[in-house]
């Protein structure tokens, strides 16, 4: 129902507090590596990868973790994922024979089986073949409430841009004439049958500065794209604009969301034809409706005359007497300081909520009976992750999942009557006998207590010489929570090495305060936690900087960034994934507009003036003595430049510096189209971790 990647040393301290920034030149020599497929830039990648693979293929554990990988990515019993629509039980499925997937379809009877018979809706390797593309699936919408038709998005290479067109399924062909969408960042929504929704590019003018569309549009069947009736239009420094049709058995409502910035925005609901701006804080997020009460999760405190509604807290209100004037709301669930409302769903007659209290997940059914809300824990398994799957509008049947660092993912189905069973689970896909998890926690240089989750050998010695890999993200209120790793597993883990998953701020594992904390001028919080954590493992003698690694991407990859440039003694392997580097220029290349509410906008120079602090392209230095760093990026995402990883691996090498960078080239955001793709990913990363740290 809500949209939407993750201790200190005293000279450590001294460096960051010391150091002027090192000023890159006025022109900055590698601008030519931001043209994604100039052929220049194009020759370099090659050769760095020719040169990355080199290496990294020669080492002793690429081939068994790449084969293990690919084993593990192919294998027949993982759990084919279902989507709820209409009668049937939806799932896209990759393996060996299937290296770009099919899209298919069950019964829940069927699905309920060891071995579900499947009825394909759409080979996407047949496709491929036939139509000469390299299109990777990127999901369908369907037309409620028979779920006949599905708006099929395609993407060539991996990509957000997406071609849109219109399925038939029940003949399972494409319709002949259907609504089709050329290659764009599109945001689609069926209204009925025969119109629907749009924001796409309409040309010069119609998206904002972060690429996303600014104006939605009315298409009715039949009638050219451009003759669209405009709906709304939000202006050039927005995010986006975009209108969705929230159909539930009670009514349907005509939404229009305009984004102002990725935190705050402006709700409507079409009533009488005519736009309703609805009253809540610009932002909270609008939660959708269920039982005709309007949902809002709220990120602040709000006071509505002598009421004051908690931050955190999700809240709703009778959308019947909203619209004669009450403002009088019930909150639902209102979370503490180390608890948050991690996500929601429904089912005919509940609301499912999923809480984290302290990192650990609760599962509740809330009830509207009389105007008021009942709730009851859902009895589902404890100290582990839980998330929701799938619902059923029409019933109350759904899907949610149970998984551990250790504890390989369970899907459970509740029918309608409440009955909750096991239906399908993995294979422990690597041996876990001899690991442990715990929790601890670390204090940051404030003073923050900052918790951090550790899977390693039980008879590990606390000698300082066990390689160590720390993950961490710290963006976008995105929480980190234990989750089975098949991959990890067989090729970390089990060989002897110490995982650990660090829940800095800026995530949302205790709600958007945890997040806010680490906002724009505040974020060195998140680096420090980061680093605070790191310390307090090699104060423990768990590990220590010849043999600690950390990884992330994207947000996560500006994190190794930061790290590595300001902390350079405490790591001696950093794999950088898909990330965020020159922050001078990130709001210029592709999506990065939309994510100044996160960081701050560079161009002003107050804001730049902390931003300039930690940019990871801006202060990296000739006489650093950096760990060799792995870069890997995508030649076809769109989100994420790729001309940051570039950009820092080509600056770095011209200061003498030795790093490694591979860039795949497709796979959009994720870096992987295909699960080979993905196989290798995984072994050059392993790989490269175990030659540096073991």
């Amino acid at each position: 129902m809500n949209r939407l990647a993750a201790g200190l040393l005293l000279g450590a301290i001294l460096l960051f507090q010391g150091h002027a920034t090192w000023s890159q030149e006025p022109d900055d020599p590698y601008l030519w590596l931001e043209e994604v497929r100039g052929e220049k830039a194009l020759e370099w990648v090659k050769t760095r990868n020719e040169a990355t693979l080199g290496v990294l293929k020669a080492q002793p554990e690429f081939q068994e973790n790449y084969d293990k990988a690919l084993e593990i990515l192919n294998s027949n019993v993982r759990i084919p994922y279902p989507q709820i629509r209409g009668k049937y039980l939806y799932n896209f499925w990759q393996d060996e024979q299937n290296e770009r997937g099919l899209w298919r379809r069950t019964t829940l009877e069927q699905y309920c089986m060891a071995s579900p018979q499947w009825e394909v809706v759409l080979d996407i390797d047949k496709l491929c073949k036939d139509e000469g593309e390299q299109w990777v699936f990127k999901g369908a919408g369907g037309l409620y409430p028979d779920y006949d038709r599905f708006l099929v998005h395609l993407s060539k290479g991996g990509g957000d841009a997406v071609v849109v067109r219109e399925f038939d399924a029940v003949t399972k062909q494409f319709v002949p004439d259907g609504f089709t969408l050329p290659e764009a960042k599109s945001d689609v929504s069926w209204r009925d049958r025969d119109s629907l929704y749009v924001g796409t590019d309409f040309g010069p003018g119609s998206l904002t500065d972060s690429g996303y569309p600014r104006i939605a549009r009315l298409w009715r069947r039949g009638t050219p794209l451009s003759s669209a009736e405009t709906v709304f239009e939000g202006q050039a420094t927005d995010v986006e604009t975009g209108c969705v049709v929230i159909d539930t058995p009670e009514r349907r409502y005509d939404i229009i969301h305009r984004g102002i910035t990725f935190y705050t925005s402006h709700t409507y609901v079409i009533e009488n034809s005519r736009p309703m701006k609805l009253d809540i804080p610009d932002d909270a997020d609008f939660g959708g409706f269920f039982k005709n009460q309007l949902l809002v999760r709220l990120k602040s405190n709000w006071t509505l005359g002598r009421s004051t509604y908690r931050q955190g807290a999700l809240i709703s209100i009778d959308y019947d007497k909203y619209l004669r004037g009450d403002r009088a709301f019930s909150v639902i669930a209102e979370p503490n300081e180390r608890s948050n409302v991690v996500s929601f769903a429904d089912t005919r007659n509940m609301l499912l909520v999923h809480i984290l209290n302290n990192v650990r997940s609760e599962l509740y059914a809330y009830r509207l009976n009389d105007g008021r809300w009942t709730r009851r824990r859902i009895d589902a398994p404890e100290l582990g992750t839980l998330g929701i799957v799938s619902t059923d509008e029409r019933s109350d049947q759904y899907f949610f999942t149970y998984q551990g660092f250790l504890k390989p993912t369970s899907l459970y189905h509740v029918s309608d009557n409440h009955q909750m069973r096991e239906i399908k689970t993995l294979p422990h896909f690597f041996d876990a006998n001899g690991l442990a998890t715990e929790q601890f926690e670390a204090t940051s240089r404030d003073g923050t207590k900052i918790p951090y989750f550790i899977v390693r050998p039980k008879g590990m010695k606390a000698d300082g010489g066990n390689p160590t890999l720390l993950y961490g993200y710290g963006g976008f209120e995105i929480e980190m929570l234990p989750s089975y790793s098949a991959t990890t597993g067989a090729c970390w883990l089990t060989k002897g090495g110490v995982y650990v998953l660090a829940n800095i701020r800026g995530g949302g594992e205790f709600g958007p305060a945890w997040h806010q904390a680490a906002l724009k001028a505040d974020r060195q919080r998140a680096f420090d936690d980061f680093a605070a954590v790191a310390q307090d493992l090699i104060h423990r003698k768990i590990t220590s900087p010849a043999h600690l690694g950390i990884m992330g991407g994207s947000n996560g990859g500006l994190l190794m960034g930061v790290e590595f440039t300001q902390r350079p003694e405490m790591y001696n392997a950093v794999v950088c994934l898909v990330p965020l580097l020159d922050m001078k220029r990130y709001n210029k290349l592709l999506a990065g507009a939309s994510w100044m509410a996160e960081y701050g906008n560079p161009d002003i120079p107050e804001e730049w003036a902390y931003i300039s602090k930690y940019s990871p392209y801006q202060n990296v230095r000739p006489d650093g003595k950096y760990p060799q760093v792995f870069f890997y990026t995508s030649t076809a995402d769109d989100r994420v430049h790729p001309g940051h990883a570039r950009k820092m691996a080509a600056r770095m090498e011209g200061m003498g510096h030795k790093v490694y960078y591979y860039e795949n080239m497709e796979g959009g955001h994720a870096a992987a189209a295909t699960n080979k793709q993905q196989a290798l990913r995984t072994a050059l990363s392993y790989s490269y971790l175990w030659m540096q740290l073991k």
